[in-house]
């Protein structure tokens, strides 16, 4: 395993910054999706729907930042 220095840590998070920020939140969502398909294609036992496996994460995250529930 590879242990990245501070330097290259902090140039992968600001080239994902400068990659991904900008990118609209549907475009993002899409993204997402392609790499969950890829993600199952490798790992079949992993849930069918990223939603389903994401839910209670989303609900703390929610209510983490304040938001009402989904």
């Amino acid at each position: 395993m590879l242990n990245p220095s501070p330097t290259w840590l902090a140039f992968e998070a600001a080239d994902a910054r400068a990659t991904y920020g900008p990118m609209p939140f549907a475009e993002a969502l899409a993204r997402f999706e392609r790499l969950w398909m890829h993600a199952r294609a490798l790992r079949p036992d992993l849930g069918a729907d990223w939603r389903e496996d994401l839910a209670a994460d989303l609900a703390v995250a929610r209510a983490v930042n304040g938001l009402p529930p989904a």
